[in-house]
């Protein structure tokens, strides 16, 4: 197993912990983060685009002009694609733009995710994160003493409104829980700072 040195919000050193190397030191496969991840963002899309077809356009009802003798192209309809005001060819309408994967391929693309934290040195337990109250000062300086990256993310066992919204005002930072993070995440951001109760959480979900 991994071990990896536990800080504590002041920075300094706490001990070490092992990291169980089922979920943190697999070999990362690419192909199954890129498809979560397309899988996902595919899945935030609203889906409301929208625009006329040529049979939604109103008019249209009679010849425009002469079929013969005029110099121009032949025309039966002013709700065409190629006439000014006329409807859109092949135009967009609201959908549906989510699918799913199975849950093998979630659960490999997370532990590659969390193994290439670990394997590019990104990852940052510590042995506690506790607010007496909502503070952002106070957040920066715990961010500042465990030398995390301008985009973290912060994860936590169980939701605590007081990191919620001492990280909230701060750019780049985001907070969530074991339950709730995802692999889109966890990649998007440089320094991964998760806590040791939430280390055991989630081995014990993903045991």
């Amino acid at each position: 197993m991994a071990k990896v040195t536990m800080l504590t919000m002041a920075g300094a050193e706490a001990g070490t912990i092992e990291l169980n190397d089922a979920i943190f030191g697999i070999e990362p496969n690419e192909y199954a983060v890129h498809a979560i991840i397309k899988n996902y963002l595919a899945n935030q899309r609203q889906g409301t685009q929208s625009a006329k077809t040529r049979g939604d356009v109103r008019g249209g009802g009679r010849k425009p002009f002469r079929q013969k003798g005029t110099g121009r192209h032949r025309q039966g309809s002013t709700t065409d694609p190629s006439q000014v005001g006329g409807g859109v060819a092949f135009a967009p309408k609201p959908r549906s733009y989510r699918y799913t994967v199975p849950k093998k391929l979630k659960r490999l693309a997370m532990f590659s995710a969390l193994s290439s934290k670990v394997a590019d040195n990104e990852i940052i337990v510590l042995d506690s994160l506790e607010m007496a109250e909502p503070k952002t000062k106070e957040m920066i300086k715990v961010l500042e003493a465990v030398k995390a990256q301008k985009k973290a993310l912060i994860v936590t066992a169980e939701n605590n409104e007081n990191v919620i919204k001492s990280a909230g005002n701060i750019p780049g930072v985001q907070t969530t829980t074991v339950g709730q993070m995802n692999v889109y995440e966890i990649i998007n951001h440089g320094s991964f700072i998760i806590t040791k109760d939430a280390v055991a959480k989630l081995e014990e979900v993903y045991a």
